[in-house]
């Protein structure tokens, strides 16, 4: 009874995760995809990705395209207000964090106007534009590797080959075939 029980919630789990995402048949999704705007076009997972982590769009904005062959870690989160690619053959540890925003607004009134429009009020902000919230794309090329624990930030483009250390922070663009690392990361060897 027991195998029956856990096969209907897996069953159930993939067909609401299938409303959220558009993704390849050989895609194992273990993880958690939340689509506040409800066009499943809008995160795209190649063939042969394992997603382990967490996939957002907010409500006022963005776009996730991961390649194929790829692997999303447990306790990673991806969020996108504007636009996260990822190659091929990527490989993201446990823990990492990829945002192409800032999430809040930088100013304190609007960052309270946003906390009790969302928080208090339970109002999805829709127009992230009047809350002053900026983002910018991120890309990650192919055959990245990025260690645990690591934040890359907007307006990054991570380089094909590269390897993002663990515990690292990246703000800046990452040289193809170069090895990243520190907190903000800089290059500390060239592959």
């Amino acid at each position: 009874m027991s195998k029956f029980l856990e096969e209907q919630e897996r069953i159930e789990k993939h067909k609401k995760l299938s409303d959220n995402p558009t993704f390849h048949s050989s895609v194992k999704f273990i993880g958690k995809c939340i689509n506040y705007r409800e066009d499943k076009t809008l995160i795209q997972i190649g063939e042969n990705t394992v997603i382990i982590g967490e996939l957002a769009i907010f409500p006022y904005g963005g776009k996730i395209e991961i390649g194929r062959n790829c692997y999303i870690g447990e306790g990673t989160r991806i969020r996108s207000a504007t636009s996260i690619k990822i190659g091929n053959e990527v490989i993201i540890s446990d823990d990492v964090s990829i945002y192409d925003t800032d999430a809040h607004s930088l100013n304190y009134v609007l960052r309270q106007k946003e906390f009790v429009e969302v928080v208090i009020l339970n109002n999805l902000i829709k127009d992230a534009k009047y809350l002053d919230i900026k983002s910018a794309p991120v890309v990650i090329e192919d055959h990245v590797w990025s260690g645990f624990n690591v934040a890359i930030l907007k307006r990054v483009r991570i380089g094909k080959g590269a390897i993002i250390g663990a515990g690292s922070v990246v703000t800046q663009d990452v040289e193809p075939f170069t090895i990243v690392a520190g907190n903000p990361a800089k290059i500390i060897k060239r592959l």
